[in-house]
């Protein structure tokens, strides 16, 4: 679909890229991205279950430059292209009409219950972790760890996808005020306050740096092929291409280099689990009004 008819369909779109120019940018990048045909999800991406891993650990939002920088396992980290500049083209570029049987997901990302109805897909298990942290909006780093410690050893034959929320916003580790979650997405918090792009990518890793740590204790528990990797990057006030606008945040359908390139880094290698595919078990009874209702409290529209 090109800028226009978006316009037309959206006629507030207008008015709003009066009031930010950013917008327009914005827009004309994901009319490149519609034209070449990617626009439901990077059809270059790596699907993540044809790689070789027992325990793939995802670290929501996570750039490949900050990972490589700051991880504190040992090796140097490869990348991958993702299939997503956003969690929702991730969710549909790897699981859409697959039988997954094999696979015990663990997440505390919700696009997979968004989109499961039109997603034709079977897992084994899907596993929702509390939210206990940001007012109810984000599960913290420990409750993640803490879920798959108390179900790891109830799936032995099973690879084990995990899904961290952070480095993703909101900022859990900082002591500023600024980032404080207003339902509005990460862009529209930092165009309200005074915070600069420092401040943002400060933030970010200070966030990167808090979910290490928990990822750390959950890799040494870990049996089997345990590789980290993201769902996609994340702006921190780079420029989109090709069209060079700055942005803070990953818009979906823009697969510019630092929202697709995240880490793919093998953390340990041990003596391999025995993995067979099982028909699906019942999975956890999940209230879906609530889960529309906090992806909309993170900025998405769904």
């Amino acid at each position: 679909m090109i800028l226009w008819d978006r316009i037309r369909e959206n006629p507030e779109l207008l008015t709003r890229a009066f009031r930010d120019p950013g917008l327009v940018g914005l827009g004309l990048n994901r009319a490149y991205y519609d034209y070449t045909g990617d626009s439901q999800y990077n059809t270059r991406g790596t699907d993540v279950f044809e790689e070789d891993w027992d325990n793939l650990i995802l670290l929501d939002a996570c750039r490949a430059d900050t990972y490589a920088e700051m991880t504190p396992f040992a090796g140097t980290p490869e990348t991958r292209q993702s299939r997503g500049s956003a969690s929702k083209q991730f969710v549909h570029g790897n699981f859409k009409d697959k039988r997954l049987h094999d696979v015990v997901y663990i997440s505390g990302n919700r696009w997979y219950l968004q989109l499961q109805d039109e997603l034709n897909c079977e897992l084994h298990a899907y596993h929702d972790v509390e939210r206990d942290v940001a007012d109810g909006f984000v599960p913290s780093p420990e409750a993640v760890t803490r879920a798959v410690l108390d179900l790891k050893d109830e799936y032995p034959n099973k690879r084990l996808l995990i899904h961290y929320m952070q480095p993703h916003y909101p900022y859990l580790d900082t002591d500023n005020d600024a980032f404080e979650l207003d339902r509005t997405g990460l862009r529209e918090t930092v165009r309200g306050s005074d915070v600069s792009y420092e401040d943002v990518r400060e933030a970010y890793r200070s966030n990167l740096r808090y979910v290490l740590e928990h990822v750390q204790t959950l890799v040494e528990e870990l049996d089997g092929k345990t590789v980290i990797s993201s769902d996609h990057g994340e702006m921190l006030g780079d420029r989109l291409t090709p069209f060079p606008v700055r942005w803070v945040g990953h818009p979906p359908g823009i697969f510019t280099d630092k929202l697709v390139t995240v880490p793919w880094h093998v953390v340990a290698d041990g003596p391999r689990r025995t993995i067979r595919a099982d028909p699906p078990v019942e999975s956890d009874a999940i209230d879906m009004a609530e889960v529309e209702q906090n992806l909309k409290d993170l900025g998405y529209k769904v």
